[in-house]
């Protein structure tokens, strides 16, 4: 793999799993009533969170699950849970008010970087992790650090700066929020919130049974892990 392909295919997979145009409205929500300053700097938070945290697993990989003796369909598991509960929240209703900002600062207005260190604290999970870094983007960064080795310092060098890449564009398209938030509305936020987190609530089943389907042998169908690819 050359290093032309290793970024192409690199970026796209990483852009495809965190998926930050998916995710616009779960920050939208998540950040409703801020200001514009304040939700740019916990979109530039986040974004720096998911650098560190791919960046580190690119240079580690598995070293540090196997540490802790944590297999990868352990931890796919464990995130699926999380995404479950975190949909579940979504489907009532309760994101928005998960994240409402009546009890921080007792009504005095908070500068933008004291709510961005707020907001990133209680974003950091689910949002941040697993739901934008989840076992799939992992998994993802793990396998290309791997066929990056092949190709030297430079191939390395040009993974983290695929991360990067990556990490910028999702600050930029959270930084559109605002737009999608007038677009849509009080209500049309509230209907996306809730579709979204019956989708999730789905996802959360799939990264469950591709868990146990990994971990186990016949237990979980082929179609069952893979439904689309088990049929071509």
């Amino acid at each position: 793999m050359s290093q032309a392909e290793l970024a192409v295919n690199f970026f796209v997979a990483l852009f495809a799993l965190i998926d930050p145009i998916g995710n616009v409205p779960l920050f939208a929500a998540a950040t409703l009533g801020a200001a514009s300053a304040g939700r740019r700097m916990v979109a530039v938070y986040i974004g720096l969170f998911v650098v560190a945290f791919l960046v580190f697993f690119y240079f580690t990989g598995v070293a540090l699950l196997e540490f802790f003796g944590i297999s990868m369909p352990a931890f796919r598991i464990a995130g699926g849970i999380i995404l479950f509960i975190l949909g579940l929240d979504m489907v009532r209703d309760d994101f928005t008010t998960m994240f409402a900002d009546a009890a921080e600062g007792e009504g005095e207005p908070l500068s933008a970087r004291v709510y961005a260190k707020k907001r990133f604290e209680r974003l950091i999970v689910p949002f941040a992790m697993p739901l934008l870094i989840g076992p799939g983007a992992i998994s993802t960064v793990i396998i290309y650090a791997s066929e990056a080795k092949h190709l030297g310092l430079a191939g390395m060098a040009l993974g983290v700066g695929v991360i990067a890449a990556v990490s910028v564009v999702l600050v930029a398209t959270f930084w559109a929020a605002p737009v999608i938030s007038k677009v849509l509305g009080r209500i049309g936020m509230s209907i996306v919130v809730r579709v979204l987190g019956l989708i999730l609530c789905a996802l959360a089943v799939q990264f469950v049974l591709i868990g146990v389907g990994d971990a186990t042998r016949g237990l979980i169908r082929a179609d069952a892990k893979a439904p689309y690819t088990a049929e071509k």
